[in-house]
């Protein structure tokens, strides 16, 4: 079954007969394989308790108090970023605000989170890129074999990691990694399966979210020039911006469920086993929540989309991509005054997930 509708889609989102667990959905597309173990025991495709476990002991490294504190290192690497393409726009050139700017924002990030050496962050990309792909709903033989090769790699990274942070722990309110490893104080710890599993989740989530919401909104704008010029005049509007470009735009298109009972779902009754994917681009354009829905409005308000999920399992780092969201675009309206395409965008063309893999521009510094 396939839901566009937004009350549907938020209705099973809210639905607790509706199961994330992928086991029986995965097992004959991957089979016995690392991108099996992956997928099946990281906390996106998990129900409770296990996934109640695991989102308490990551909740406390991304509370707010959290993410307050990475709020000025985050500006100071926008601002890096900003430097490198301005020296570049000096000279002429053109940049790609996928590369040289929306993908490196998350992968530091999430770096940070987990306190990984700058010099040993240059795979994580890549190693994303790979094991998302996977998620398409018919992956080449090829794109599964890199799918289980980046598991595999970043597996051996991470125990090699891991073993250096039990010898040295950092403090846990603000170390992920840490928190992960020692638990809660009465004893919830994750073993090593479960501990190496939701740290690549942490980098895959976070990654493809943020650099799709940074490239789809500044695509956004250049489409809508006066909506650009809106927000240049008016920085305030930041936080709505940022909500319309999750919505008119929404990173992560389609996601599913399986019944595990049967439930009446859009006035009709489906049986326990019941596939549902859930059209998430096509519920946030859904005209009876949002009026003029194929307009981009930097004000938009209300704007309630759909683009983290909803319920026990909405997006966990939501809060974070919105900060690198808000900065990240902020950043550059401030710094230059005109942005335009130095040559067509190129769209990442899988299904699941919305974004570019290339969006060439020409920067005019202030």
């Amino acid at each position: 079954m396939f839901l566009t509708r937004y009350d549907d889609v938020a209705a099973v989102y809210r639905l607790s007969q509706a199961s994330s667990d992928k086991r029986l959905e995965f097992a004959p597309k991957f089979g016995a394989t690392p991108l099996f173990e992956h997928h099946t025991s990281s906390l996106v495709f998990n129900d409770p308790p296990a996934h109640t476990r695991v989102r308490r002991l990551m909740m406390g490294a991304v509370n707010q108090r959290a993410i307050q504190r990475m709020q000025t290192g985050l500006q100071a690497l926008v601002a890096r970023l900003i430097d490198r393409m301005t020296e570049r726009a000096a000279d002429g050139e053109p940049v790609d605000l996928i590369t040289d700017y929306a993908a490196a924002i998350p992968i530091e990030v999430i770096g940070n989170l987990l306190a990984m050496p700058h010099a040993e962050r240059a795979p994580l990309r890549d190693w994303s890129l790979a094991i998302l792909s996977a998620l398409e709903p018919v992956p080449s033989a090829d794109v599964l074999r890199r799918g289980n090769q980046a598991v595999t790699d970043f597996c051996t990274y991470l125990r090699d990691l891991v073993a250096r942070r039990r010898a040295a722990p950092l403090d846990p309110d603000e170390d992920v990694l840490t928190r992960l490893i020692f638990g809660e104080p009465e004893g919830g710890r994750l073993d090593e399966r479960e501990l190496l599993h939701n740290c690549i989740f942490l980098l895959n989530a976070g990654h493809e979210t943020t650099t799709n919401l940074i490239g789809n909104g500044m695509d956004a704008l250049l489409r809508w020039p006066q909506q650009m010029q809106r927000l240049r005049q008016d920085p305030g509007l930041i936080t709505t911006a940022i909500e319309e470009m999750l919505r008119y735009e929404s990173p992560l298109q389609l996601n599913n469920r399986m019944l595990t009972e049967a439930a009446e779902l859009a006035g009709h009754p489906f049986p326990a086993g019941t596939f549902i994917t859930l059209g998430v681009g096509a519920a946030n354009h859904d005209e009876t929540r949002f009026p003029q829905a194929e307009q981009f409005d930097v004000g938009r308000t209300p704007n309630r989309h759909l683009a983290f999920g909803h319920g026990d399992h909405a997006c966990l780092g939501m809060n974070v991509a919105r900060l690198e969201g808000r900065i990240a675009v902020a950043g550059l309206l401030s710094r230059f005054t005109r942005i335009e395409r130095a040559a067509p965008p190129v769209r990442d063309r899988r299904v699941r997930f919305r974004g570019f893999s290339a969006l060439p521009v020409r920067l005019t510094p202030a």
